[in-house]
């Protein structure tokens, strides 16, 4: 409690004392009258009068404490300045409509072109999912599923911290519902779709109970959690029933390369060739001896 609301406080006291003490007073007055002894008479007026006496100075302490008593309080008990918490603002992402074409103003007040609202279509079942259908229970009518609620956590089929908006890693994803009046065997199925293309499904005969809470969900691997906003439609049978947004923020987590092993080929050695062998020197036939001159034979004299 601050001075102030002390004042304040005090003064409420003070009237309601001052509003005792003036009742008392008439009261007491009101019985002395009756009184036969002159004495005691006197006696009960005059406690009567003291009564009257502090009820007036309780008003009038009560009308001068908030003119004097808070501004003399002030100057012995200066206030200290209590710094106010500012509020951090938290930005909560919101789900960025597509902005529409802006038509530009013509000289002429009648525009030329009128825009048609755009029609939102409902959801269906594509072919090549009714194609898987194993199920010949004819669905019910009647059947009311509750709104989706996405989270990643689920305990005894209840949905752990709801949220409609997610960072990135995401991880194991559950659409928790509530349902009614369903029949087991119906066939029934749950679209997962991203910037309306279909990611992942499943479709199978319902092995549930006619009423309590079901799910339907998707852990992909990390890296194919891309941001936008993700749908979930549910089906039973080919009919529409509930259909359920969620928006992811934040880039993906890269996936880590495989390392693909490559196979080195193992160096062959090439045989050296074999050193061809030099040829043998071959010995130089040793020169034939030039013929020495045979003496020319004298002649002989005839006798």
């Amino acid at each position: 409690m601050d001075i102030h609301a002390g004042i304040i406080a005090l003064v409420v006291l003070m009237v309601i004392f001052a509003v005792w003490s003036i009742a008392s007073w008439l009261r007491i007055l009101r019985s002395a009258r009756k009184m036969t002894f002159y004495r005691l008479r006197r006696q009960r007026e005059a406690g009567g009068w003291r009564l009257l006496g502090l009820g007036l100075f309780l008003i009038l302490v009560a009308i001068a404490l908030p003119l004097f008593g808070e501004p003399l309080a002030y100057e012995y008990f200066p206030p200290s300045p209590t710094p106010s918490l500012t509020p951090t603002p938290s930005v909560i992402p919101t789900i960025t409509v597509s902005p529409t074409i802006t038509l530009t103003p013509t000289i002429t007040d009648t525009p030329l072109v009128t825009d048609t609202a755009t029609i939102t279509p409902t959801p269906f079942l594509p072919q090549a999912i009714e194609a898987l259908f194993q199920s010949s229970v004819t669905p019910n009518p009647g059947v009311v599923f509750s709104p989706i609620l996405f989270a990643t956590k689920m305990d005894n089929s209840q949905a752990i911290n709801p949220n409609t908006v997610f960072q990135n890693p995401v991880g194991h994803m559950y659409a928790v519902f509530s349902y009614d009046k369903m029949l087991p065997g119906v066939q029934w199925s749950a679209l997962w779709f991203h910037e309306g293309d279909l990611v992942h499904y499943e479709t199978k005969p319902w092995d549930g109970g006619t009423g309590g809470f079901g799910f339907t969900d998707w852990n992909p691997s990390p890296d194919q959690w891309l941001p936008g906003i993700y749908e979930v439609q549910i089906f039973v049978g080919e009919e529409w029933k509930v259909v359920g947004r969620f928006l992811v923020l934040g880039e993906p987590p890269t996936p880590r390369p495989t390392l693909t092993p490559t196979f080195t080929r193992t160096p062959t050695f090439t045989p050296t060739p074999s050193k061809t062998p030099m040829p043998t020197a071959t010995a130089t036939s040793s020169q034939t001896p030039t013929p020495s001159e045979t003496p020319t034979p004298s002649p002989t004299r005839t006798p």
